[in-house]
């Protein structure tokens, strides 16, 4: 197998979340094919545990999708500012948690067909609870599910969104 090689990048929109590009790229046939990519900076994404071994979830209206979707606390790495960071004030500003303890667990592609996002996925335990600080445009519900109700949300199709169904494999596995 060999690399698709880029012999044309055009930029056609520039956004506050994305960028869009279409790429012009030779296949290994010799041949040539347009890409659009995605661009995004990346985000990070925590599996919160409370002290009964509960998994925090949200609740919020995806517009994209135009469906209500049950979600680990995640959000978009701002300018200069690592994962880790990033997990952390999103776990605070979504569900009011600040946590003790986190470590990274997975960098994952979330659409590599089109997008170069990447998440980084958190483990956080030893919450204290403080207060949620939601962005302007957010409207979110802070749950928690025990193991058993996690695969039931799974089994029944409440959960669809990849990160959080690889969030809850890995807690339901660890």
């Amino acid at each position: 197998m060999n690399k698709e090689i880029t012999v044309k990048s055009e930029k056609i929109f520039e956004g506050k979340i994305i960028n869009l590009r279409v790429d012009t790229v030779e296949l290994q046939n010799q041949k040539y094919a347009k890409r659009e990519i995605v661009e995004h900076k990346g985000a990070s994404a925590i599996i919160a545990l409370n002290e009964n071994d509960e998994l925090i979830l949200v609740k919020q209206y995806r517009k994209a999708v135009e469906e209500f979707l049950y979600e680990i606390p995640a959000g978009k790495i701002n300018v200069a500012e690592e994962p880790r960071e990033c997990a952390l004030r999103e776990l605070k500003e979504e569900t009011g948690y600040e946590a003790k303890d986190i470590a990274k667990i997975y960098e994952i592609y979330s659409t590599p067909g089109f997008s170069n996002e990447k998440i980084y996925l958190f483990k956080a335990e030893d919450l204290t609870y403080t207060a949620t600080n939601f962005d302007e445009d957010e409207n979110i519900e802070v749950i928690t599910i025990s193991k058993s109700e996690a695969k039931k949300m799974l089994e029944t199709g409440q959960i669809t969104d990849s990160k959080t169904i690889v969030g809850i494999l890995f807690w339901l596995n660890m």
